[in-house]
């Protein structure tokens, strides 16, 4: 959800700072107030192109700064993590344009791509009444909006799994068959391989232990001399530290009845005597076990230098040879028996392909069944929004089997009676297009994973009765997400759970936009000002309190 909008230095609007919130927001003003630029603003987030001419007369750089709240995006929040962008419950989005053409994206303070942002807000945000960013126009979110609405989702789900797995099982029979093509080298290479790591029966962890060896064996002569000198020096010598100490602390005993004061510095010697006794034996022993043997150090080095040989061909680590020896294994095997290995899997492709089909004709039907309910439904809604004629199809061609199923679809539509339904993408205007939107987000609210929704032009060429079913459609869809909508039609604007006045200012020979909030009062003076103009009367006051009354919030009143 939008949660905050932040314009400056784009085109009219000097400085512009707004706080949405959920629920159906509206947005009216004047003509030429600076609605559209704030339009232009919201579109700039999804990744449109950037004009020069949007940066502001006498300014160098425009920016556009929006808070999106994340806690209904888990996979959004994904997209982050993948992108390497901090990931928190909000996302800051900001975009600073300059008058030179340079284009800036900044994600959660960090530079972005324009693909990265366009990934990132796509999900959540969408402009219905602009081509260049009308979902409706794109062929490939037909399926999915059908698949919304026919609650498809659980079987495409369970057909996908089949279709994955047939994938992955197909691409291990290529890669048989590859293998196969060139089996004979592959065995001649893998069996010298696994003779070579075999044959030098290499023990986990033995590198470090020779190469520990390697290093007392190079240097076994000074370890015999500083182990035995240190042996006699503190034991065996005439006169040796032990021999001292040991005299010191004999005298001292004597006079601990004299002095009691004695007893734990004479404790503490024989405990130190105690302990230089034992490292003495300690170092005897060593010097005992030193080798001196030049024999041992050449098969040390030998054997050390074939592990090394093995490493640079095979892994850094023995581990990792080893393991490798067990890969080698494993495919000598399935190449030597990749005739019974390749039937195995045929056999199994076969079977999932059977399960995917029945899984995937399953899904058509139910799809076929959604696209009746879908037409029957749409048009119920469309006529309701002054398009009483107007026909609408969900068709489905069949195509091979894809990751999305065995059909595409793509959404038909005509304005007028006697006229053959042509592809929506092509055919349907941008208020049109809006209206449709509406209906569809009306009949299927759960299509996709969209929490903001901005609605332009939706009124366009309506009023009365149909201005007012559109206000309530737009109020409805509102319930689970939030709407943002610019009309000039006081039916429309009276639905709103917010209202927002734009207002275009002079001062100094510029011209600025700013976007107020309305209060109770206000709303029912500017919705006074959409029935009847700048001139309000009495009467037209009291009406727009009544359709406000009416519309949304009669507890205000």
């Amino acid at each position: 959800m939008l949660t905050d909008l932040s314009i400056k230095n784009l085109a009219v609007i000097e400085q512009l700072q707004v706080n949405f919130g959920p629920g159906f927001n509206v947005l009216s003003g004047e003509t030429g107030a600076g609605k559209s630029i704030i339009i232009d603003a919201m579109g700039l987030l999804l990744g449109q192109r950037v004009r020069s001419d949007l940066v502001r007369t006498g300014e160098e750089t425009a920016n556009v700064e929006a808070v999106f709240s994340l806690q209904q995006q888990p996979g959004v929040r994904q997209l982050l993590q993948e992108m390497d962008f901090d990931d928190d419950d909000e996302l800051v989005i900001r975009r600073s344009l300059s008058r030179q053409g340079k284009n800036r994206v900044y994600v959660n303070g960090a530079m972005a791509t324009l693909a990265q942002l366009q990934q990132l807000t796509a999900p959540m945000l969408a402009i219905f009444g602009q081509h260049d960013q009308q979902q409706l126009q794109r062929v490939e979110n037909h399926l999915r909006l059908l698949d919304g609405f026919g609650q498809c989702q659980e079987l495409l789900g369970d057909y996908q799994h089949h279709y994955r797995q047939w994938l992955t099982l197909q691409k291990q029979l290529e890669t048989l068959q590859q293998s196969e093509r060139d089996r004979a080298d592959r065995i001649d290479l893998l069996s010298f391989q696994h003779q070579e790591i075999t044959a030098a029966a290499l023990q986990s962890g033995e590198d470090e232990e020779l190469a520990a060896e390697r290093l007392r064996l190079q240097h076994a002569e000074r370890l015999y001399a500083g182990c035995q000198q240190g042996y006699e020096r503190l034991y065996a010598d005439q006169g040796a530290v032990c021999e001292q100490l040991g005299s010191v602390n004999q005298v001292l005993e004597g006079l601990v009845e004299v002095e009691p004061k004695l007893l734990g510095p004479v404790e503490a010697m024989r405990d130190a005597l105690f302990g230089l006794e034992d490292a003495a034996g300690q170092l005897r022993q060593l010097a005992d076990d030193v080798v001196f043997d030049e024999q041992r150090q050449a098969e040390v080095e030998e054997r050390l230098a074939l592990i090394t040989t093995l490493q640079r061909k095979y892994h850094a680590e023995i581990d990792g040879i080893l393991a490798y020896a067990d890969d080698i294994e494993q495919e000598l095997e399935q190449l030597r028996n990749s005739a019974a290995t390749m039937e195995q899997l045929e056999a199994q492709i076969g079977e999932v392909h059977s399960q995917m089909m029945t899984m995937g004709q399953k899904l058509t039907s139910l799809r076929q069944q959604a696209a009746q309910s879908l037409k029957q439904a749409m048009e119920e809604e469309l006529a309701g929004l002054a398009m009483a004629n107007a026909c609408f199809e969900a068709r489905l061609t069949t195509c091979e089997a894809g990751l999305l199923g065995l059909e595409k679809a793509e959404f038909y539509f005509s304005a007028n009676p006697g006229q053959e339904p042509r592809p929506l993408s092509s055919t349907a205007s941008g208020g049109e297009l809006s209206r449709i939107m509406l209906a569809l987000r009306k009949v299927a609210p759960r299509a996709d994973s969209l929490t903001t929704m901005i609605f332009d032009e939706v009124d366009a060429g309506i009023g009365g009765v149909a201005a007012s079913a559109v206000g309530e459609r737009l109020c409805a869809v509102a319930e689970g997400h939030q709407v943002l909508c610019i009309t000039h039609l006081p039916q429309v604007a009276a639905y709103a759970d917010v209202q927002y006045r734009v207002e275009k200012l002079v001062e100094n020979n510029q011209t600025s936009t700013r976007l107020v909030c309305l209060n109770d009062e206000e709303r029912v003076q500017e919705l006074a000002r959409m029935l009847g103009g700048a001139q309000l009367s009495s009467q037209t006051v009291s009406h727009a309190r009544d359709l406000l009354q009416r519309s949304r919030r009669p507890s205000l009143f």
